[in-house]
């Protein structure tokens, strides 16, 4: 907790200050009343008293928790206020920080982790500071401020019995802190875990459906959440002591008091029976107040374990550094789109072997280089190495003749338009999406957004949506079809004009007469561009100008579609399982 109270402003600091000025009055005035209780019992037990006297006393005491009233108000929005910003300013950073990750970060955390830091954690941490500006501040002031006020009474059984209380409620805190806290950190992990269950089955509800999976996915969401309630219940049933124990010691602490009073009252003199039965009055709410203090710090210790545990999961992301820094500096060149891998190889984190072995290939200005492959031979990770969602594990991969890790990342992203293997729209609308982001050249103008619409072979459906640029995208792009997303993406990428365009498999959902054109007006609009293309389809890249064909993240075969056909047997196996006979021997 007190690394999270580092992202306090000065102005939430100076809230805090304030919330403490009026807890200290607040706390001056609720044990201001117990001496006007006093008075008033004096009076009303002495002859001759008149009412007058005792209303002027009844409202002093008014006064006092009219004071004390206020004086929480005030504490509670300026409690609230601190809570709510700092709140604020956690989410920014976490969400700041997450967009900094490197793919290999958001894999550590999960995807489900994250979000849960950036909710219910951080919500976690909103509400222990609300309740800990009135209550963790407020108790020891009071039990400290009560204890005096104890102390200053001869009357060692009252003194003694209250010490009792206290020893009692400490070993209950005690008890708290030693089976309540480690199933509190438990309990984190496990409301990731449902989190990622959850997740999982909306994303993949289609799948689930038709697979007729339900069962399943209930059985495995089930076995989750009973090991989330289980665990609560563990840890609740130790916090459900607290309320009824100081219930218990409060009224019990009130009951002997009221008890030795009794035997005191007896032995005193007559002159002084009036005066110890204003001092029993006064005591016993003296060592409420204590006990109330002690509720209130159980209150905290009930949300403080968890608030613990979420700041420390807030602290492990903000405290994360990205494996993937910026440059230091935007190398200037007069080469534009070239690219050049030179002995790479590339292992993911934890993994046992290369996922890329040496591999070595230049890409010139205005050329198409194309990868094919099986499934997992490599084709997607190595393009991935050119917008630094990885880093090479050995080698280097050169953009305009430098290291892109020596670019910053902006100015290298602004160097390429990415159409991902998965088509990603956003909540929005089509112009909005095809827009999307700085391509460190200016805004995107209306003719741009058009005319990628029209590269991408998507005019005709857009126009039809709603008969403008401006329909609206659901989240996910939900309201579209697979081809129209891929269409969409590869607008989006194609309105940068960047040096460098790649397509992680992005023609896959378009039918062969739309691949076609788009790839023929792709070329006539984009001479200039490299274009980096990843397919499973021989047709989609049988006019590039290089031709890679990896296996088990090495390059086997390097040419041109007709070279390959006679020089690359892993090629030539791809080419008969898509093309006929006759078409393979007129290529």
């Amino acid at each position: 907790m007190t690394k999270i109270m580092k992202y306090l402003t000065k102005r939430q600091c100076m809230w805090i200050g304030i919330c403490v000025l009026f807890i200290v009055g607040q706390v001056w005035l609720d044990l201001k009343m117990p001496d006007y209780m006093s008075a008033i019992t004096t009076l009303v037990q002495t002859e001759g008293s008149s009412m007058h006297d005792i209303l002027i006393q009844g409202v002093y005491m008014l006064l006092c928790a009219f004071g004390s009233m206020m004086f929480s108000i005030i504490v509670g929005y300026f409690a609230a206020k601190t809570a709510a910003g700092l709140a604020q300013t956690l989410r920014g950073k976490v969400f700041d920080k997450t967009i900094s990750f490197s793919l290999e970060e958001i894999d550590r955390f999960s995807t489900a982790s994250l979000i849960s830091r950036s909710t219910n954690d951080i919500t976690q941490i909103q509400n222990i500071i609300a309740m800990g500006l009135q209550m963790a501040v407020k108790a020891p002031i009071m039990a400290v401020w009560a204890v005096m006020k104890i102390a200053g009474k001869d009357y060692w059984q009252w003194t003694a019995t209250t010490a009792v209380s206290v020893f009692i409620l400490m070993i209950v805190l005690a008890i708290i802190i030693i089976f309540a806290l480690p199933r509190f950190k438990k309990i984190q992990g496990l409301t990731d875990n449902l989190n990622r269950i959850t997740r999982e089955h909306l994303t993949g509800i289609r799948v689930v459906r038709a697979y007729n999976a339900e069962q399943y996915q209930e059985n495995k969401f089930a076995k989750a959440n009973d090991e989330v309630t289980e665990t609560n219940m563990t840890a609740n049933r130790v916090m459900a002591l607290m309320s009824p124990t100081m219930t218990l010691i409060s009224s019990g602490l009130t009951l002997v008091v009221y008890w030795f009073g009794a035997y005191i009252i007896e032995a005193a003199e007559v002159t002084e029976k009036l005066g110890v039965f204003s001092d029993m009055v006064v005591f016993s709410n003296y060592a409420i107040q204590v006990i109330q203090a002690f509720m209130m710090l159980n209150m905290i210790f009930i949300m403080l374990p968890r608030a613990q545990v979420s700041a420390r999961r807030i602290c492990e992301v903000l405290e994360t550094r990205s494996r993937i820094q910026d440059g230091v500096g935007y190398p200037s060149t007069a080469k534009q789109g070239y690219i050049e891998f030179k002995d790479v190889s590339f292992r993911y984190p934890s993994a046992s072997a290369d996922t890329l072995n040496n591999i070595s290939f230049t890409a010139g200005k205005g050329e198409t280089v194309a990868l094919i492959g099986a499934t997992g031979c490599g084709k997607t990770t190595l393009i991935n190495l050119i917008p630094r969602f990885y880093d090479a594990t050995q080698g280097q991969v050169l953009v305009d003749g430098k290291d892109v890790r020596d670019y910053p990342q902006k100015e290298l992203h602004n160097l390429i338009g990415y159409v991902s293997q998965k088509a990603v729209l956003f909540s929005g609308t089509v112009t909005s999406n095809i827009a999307f982001g700085d391509n460190g050249k200016g805004e995107i103008h209306a003719e741009d957004v058009h005319e990628a619409i029209s590269v991408a072979q998507a005019t005709e459906f857009v126009e039809r949506m709603d008969g403008t640029y401006d329909a609206p995208i659901a989240q996910g792009g939900t309201n579209v079809s697979g081809g129209q997303k891929q269409r969409l993406s590869i607008a989006r990428a194609v309105a940068r004009k960047p040096e460098i365009l790649i397509f992680d498999d992005s023609f896959s959902a378009l039918d062969y007469k739309t691949d076609r054109t788009l790839r023929s007006t792709l070329q006539k609009k984009t001479k200039d561009t490299t274009k980096l293309i990843v397919a499973q389809r021989i047709s989609t890249i049988k006019d590039a100008d290089q031709i890679l064909v990896l296996d088990h993240g090495k390059i086997v075969g390097k040419g041109t579609h007709k070279e390959l056909l006679r020089n690359c047997p892993e090629y030539l196996e791809i080419a008969q399982s898509q093309l006929s006979k006759e078409e393979i021997e007129n290529d």
